[in-house]
């Protein structure tokens, strides 16, 4: 089984006591004022999360600065108010986002999105054309990739010349992963400048060199978006052409979500221990943390901090549900456990075993809090809805029972459409759709059933990833078939590594369509793309490391992005 609950296979080694046009919805958020020490929404009690003693929650001495955060936002409006030239203010725009603190400044981006939609795309300059294309795009505009026609020689291919500017290559490389379903022109994009980049570039800038080296590794696209900001931080401050003003309000702003993080693990850990589950399930995963990493990739606006709370719980629970299913309940336990999720009330848990009616009483509390909650700040009773994906989820553990228990291997297609299920993120989305609350209407809440297309393609790639990334420790534990299994049986052949291959290349595609669902006119808020979009990149970054030992570790990434500060 995979996914949001097999996180913890990879951790191991951890030690914590602790409106759009014509798209966009409404999801415009103002500039929103960190304070470090304010509490976080609902919380009543805090205790104290016991962090590496060099890695401590830093004190408000540590923020006072000699530029207080709000000059240096002023400033960064100011230019942004004052920017003329399309060059510099895309480059501007992408600065900021990539820097983490385009939040800062929605409205402002907002105008100068829509008028870099607007205007005539007349340049021949292959940076700006490509950098014009992927910021649109990736703020799920409708941009046709008609504006690279003017790059293609007669013979249909990207001219040669085009090699000689690096800048622009890596731009169009960048460009290239928004490309959606069917747009050959952007493959040709990818394929020729992944070519050229790999070449020698003698008398290249190390800043270039760095920069050309990071994306071939990954793309920007494909990055969790707080990790990316906070590599982006350091990076950009090493450039000459690079602001001050920007460096310094980047690092300050990262240490104040990084301690506003910090005080929301707090709340979950407080939350986990009244729980109380792995006290008594001493078989269960006690994993808060990792789940919690989950969160930050969906949800990296800080502003969401009630988002991230709320669904850690939920993924904390099925981890323990995994485990039941997995490795401890018996066939026909977990037979009446279905059942008793289905029914929905305390009565249908009389039957179940001790162990499962503390996981019952767990999850049905949670998600009826979770429900109450939503219920009181906007009026929607969705608690239907969020059964609705746990019976969906325990079902299609069952049926993973069912299969390991007779020792039937699936083809790959009937793994992959149970497998998104088992493996969180319809449960996952759904809940997220709500917990942000923009665009909730009656035909968009209708778009929950059956799930749209967009959370099987982010579904499907997680699941993908979480094979690659922990198949053999899942073989280990006496789990079903991954999806390289269930290829090799396919296609009747016993090369792991070319099984691999064909999983990395389904991912690929389904990148293509995810990033069509991206620009798609839907009738989905942005705000949910966005989210399916960032569990997608979440995913890769998770397990990646266990697909391929030269990336980082996902131990390192917790430390980076959670507990040691940018200095």
């Amino acid at each position: 089984m995979a996914s949001l609950r097999n996180t913890s296979y990879l951790f191991s080694s951890l030690s914590f006591s602790a409106s759009f046009r014509p798209l966009r919805d409404s999801w415009r958020i103002c500039s929103w004022r960190l304070n470090p020490l304010a509490p976080v929404s609902s919380v009543s009690c805090m205790t104290k999360l016991t962090v590496p003693s060099t890695l401590g929650l830093q004190s408000q001495a540590e923020y006072q600065c000699t530029k207080p955060i709000e000059e240096l936002q002023e400033r960064a409006r100011t230019k942004l108010g004052r920017a003329s030239d399309p060059t510099g203010t895309m480059e501007l725009v992408d600065t900021l986002q990539r820097l983490g603190i385009a939040y800062h400044f929605e409205e402002e981006i907002n105008v100068l999105l829509d008028r870099f939609s607007n205007a005539k795309d007349e340049e021949d300059n292959l940076f700006l054309t490509a950098l014009r294309f992927r910021l649109l795009r990736q703020n799920g505009y409708q941009v046709s990739t008609n504006v690279f026609h003017k790059f293609i020689d007669k013979n249909g291919k990207f001219k040669e010349s085009l090699s000689q500017d690096i800048w622009g290559m890596l731009s169009l490389y960048e460009a290239s992963y928004l490309g959606a379903k069917g747009e050959d022109l952007l493959s040709h994009a990818m394929e020729f400048t992944t070519t050229q980049l790999k070449k020698p570039m003698p008398g290249t800038t190390p800043h270039l060199v760095r920069g050309v080296s990071r994306a071939l590794e990954l793309p920007r696209h494909l990055r969790m978006v707080r990790l990316d900001a906070r590599s982006y931080i350091e990076e950009y401050s090493m450039e000459d052409t690079s602001s001050s003003d920007l460096v310094e309000l980047g690092k300050l702003d990262f240490d104040m979500v990084q301690s506003l993080h910090q005080r929301e693990i707090n709340e979950i850990f407080r939350w986990w221990r009244e729980l109380g589950l792995v006290e008594k399930l001493t078989f269960a995963r006690d994993r808060p943390l990792e789940c919690y990493l989950w969160t930050v990739g969906i949800f990296p606006e800080p502003f969401l901090s009630k988002c991230r709370i709320e669904l850690t719980k939920t993924v904390a629970i099925l981890l323990v549900l995994d485990d039941i299913f997995d490795t401890y309940g018996s066939l026909d336990e977990l037979i009446l456990f279905t059942n008793a999720i289905r029914r929905w009330d305390l009565a249908a848990m009389e039957q179940l075993p001790e162990y499962m009616k503390l996981c019952y009483m767990a999850l049905y509390n949670t998600t009826n809090e979770i429900g109450y909650g939503i219920l009181k700040e906007h009026g929607w009773n969705i608690v239907s809805h969020l059964k609705r994906t746990w019976v969906d989820v325990c079902e299609a553990f069952l049926v993973e029972a069912k299969w390991f228990n007779r020792g039937y291997v699936p083809i790959l297609e009937e793994y992959l459409t149970n497998g998104v299920t088992t493996g969180g993120t319809y449960m996952a989305l759904v809940h997220t759709f709500f917990l942000i609350g923009q665009g909730v209407t009656e035909t968009s809440v209708g778009m929950m059933e059956p799930y749209p297309k967009l959370f099987t393609c982010s579904g499907r790639i997680l699941r993908l990833w979480d094979d690659l990334g922990t198949s053999r420790e899942e073989q280990l534990r006496g789990d079903v078939a991954s999806s390289m299994e269930c290829y090799m049986r396919d296609e009747n052949i016993s090369c792991d590594n070319e099984a691999r291959k064909h999983v990395r290349q389904l991912i690929h595609n389904l990148w293509t369509e995810l990033n069509g669902q991206l620009m798609a006119p839907t009738g989905l808020p942005l705000s949910i793309i966005k989210a399916s979009v960032n569990l997608s990149r979440t995913a890769q970054v998770i397990y990646q490391h266990g697909d391929d030992n030269k990336a980082s570790s996902v131990e390192d990434h917790i430390q980076s992005l959670l507990f040691r500060p940018i200095l």
